[in-house]
């Protein structure tokens, strides 16, 4: 499925994807929060297929699962990034949201209409006609991504 780029920087913290004064206010509410500071309007703006591209160490911060939930609700369909934070990565594979790595972010741009192709690890940039190389997810874990995730009762929750 072809979505949209939505290009952040490095350090995009687990409370901006769910800020913390929202938190007990239910997923609704928490996702027309998320990435308010950083991506003004990006709840508005995200449609069915979008991926996000961050920098470096994205999801840094807290252990919050919500900031992951958070991304599903909203249909993100990867999130891929310079580098993650371990929880943040595992808490993505957890809830059956891919999370992959891509080191150089210098050919994409925000808004740009792209294709994430999981099976052969890469990003198809289609207005350029090119094709972006993505790290491999581990067997492991892409097992888990297959099932939809590890945690059931969540998955109910952000479908």
């Amino acid at each position: 499925m072809a979505g949209k780029i939505f290009l952040l920087g490095n350090d995009i913290d687990t409370d901006q994807l769910a800020p913390g004064r929202f938190m007990g206010q239910g997923i609704k509410k928490l996702s027309e929060h998320c990435l308010e500071n950083a991506y003004p309007n990006f709840p508005k703006l995200v449609k069915r297929g979008d991926v996000i591209f961050g920098g470096k160490n994205f999801g840094t911060g807290s252990s919050r699962e919500q900031a992951v939930e958070v991304l599903k609700f909203l249909k993100i369909s990867v999130v891929i990034a310079q580098s993650f934070a371990g929880i943040f990565y595992r808490n993505s594979i957890n809830l059956g949201l891919p999370a992959v790595v891509c080191y150089d972010n210098l050919h994409v741009q925000d808004g740009e209409i792209v294709d994430f192709d999981l099976k052969n690890n890469q990003l198809n940039l289609i207005e350029k006609n090119k094709s972006i190389k993505l790290e491999s997810i581990p067997t492991n874990l892409m097992e888990i991504l297959n099932d939809g995730g590890l945690i059931p009762h969540l998955k109910k929750r952000i479908k």
